[in-house]
């Protein structure tokens, strides 16, 4: 059965109860972002899928994206979701590594819901989110789901603000469940009929304002927002230079195209020391309310969020030497 061939009511019942009413859920959300890091993707046709959901292969990979969407064709769909499917069944707890499907629907994400063994993934992307798709992919999520999602921003409403100011009201009803926001750079470009070459960052093409603008509507608002993937894969000086741009504009969490993307990616989650000693005094319990510190002004109520990611960032990736 193709589910692209079959509307929804041709799918077989599933009692989705197990799956997702004994999902934990994080006892600082707001920072759990910090763990994606190098999110890698990988197609549920990949030779070694299995090895690598297990952690056999890639063992220090801190997140995993799954794909049934763009990396994967019309044709091989079935047997694409039949090697998921195969997958999850084979699949134990794997404490450091969050798991993701990015389905490629909602009938998909229905499908993928009823698999077993679904309950070892941490949670969903949903791709090309809009205030026009948003609400059938919840439709498909069953009531007081546990899964964690990662909506993407890829579509042409991306470019009107007023759209996404309606999406973030959308939102708000599963604002908890909500990890991160990604941004589909490659989507977001094909659009203006533009792609990347090499050496070139993001921040040199017309979605620097496009991404500056997408953090201004929605991180004071409690969302992350992840940077889009450099689809160059042997390009370290780039990407490290792309990734540092990351950081500056705000957001948090990269995609890799290729396993050896993720090490330039994490050493720039590295914090430096002098940040560190900052934030960290910062945080005091008896800090003054404004402090001169190592030539920084630092002033607890403007700076407390700042210094809290920082300092987390700085336990899970270390500190620059």
């Amino acid at each position: 059965m193709n589910p692209l061939e079959h509307p929804t009511h041709d799918y077989p019942a599933h009692d989705y109860s197990a799956h997702t009413l004994q999902k934990p859920r994080s006892s600082a959300p707001n920072l759990t972002h910090l763990r994606l890091g190098a999110s890698l993707y990988v197609p549920c046709d990949h030779l070694n899928l299995l090895e690598i959901a297990r952690g056999d292969k890639l063992p220090g990979v801190r997140s995993l994206i799954f794909c049934l969407e763009d990396s994967i064709s019309e044709a091989q769909l079935e047997r694409a979701l039949h090697q998921l499917e195969g997958a999850l069944k084979q699949l134990e707890p794997r404490p450091g590594c969050l798991r993701f499907v990015r389905v490629r629907n909602p009938e998909v994400l229905r499908w993928v819901l009823g698999m077993d063994g679904v309950d070892l993934l941490d949670g969903f992307v949903l791709p090309k989110i809009s205030t026009l798709t948003l609400g059938s992919y919840l439709l498909a999520l069953p009531e007081h789901s546990g899964f964690w999602l990662m909506p993407t921003l890829e579509t042409r409403e991306v470019f009107e603000e007023g759209r996404m100011l309606e999406l973030r009201a959308a939102l708000e009803g599963v604002k908890h469940q909500v990890l991160s926001l990604r941004i589909g750079g490659n989507d977001l470009l094909n659009l203006l009929g533009l792609r990347r070459l090499r050496g070139k960052t993001l921040y040199q093409t017309p979605l620097s304002s496009v991404v500056a603008r997408l953090v201004s509507i929605f991180k004071p608002h409690g969302y992350n927002l992840c940077a889009p993937v450099y689809d160059i894969a042997h390009d370290p000086e780039t990407l490290t230079l792309e990734t540092r741009l990351d950081l500056e504009h705000g957001l948090f969490g990269k995609t890799a195209i290729h396993p050896s993307q993720i090490a330039p990616i994490e050493l720039e989650y590295r914090v430096d020391p002098l940040e560190l000693k900052v934030a960290r005094a910062t945080l005091e319990d008896d800090a003054p309310a404004v402090f001169l510190l190592e030539d920084h002004m630092c002033e607890v109520a403007t700076h407390k969020n700042w210094a809290l990611e920082v300092v987390s960032r700085a336990e899970i990736y270390g500190v620059k030497g």
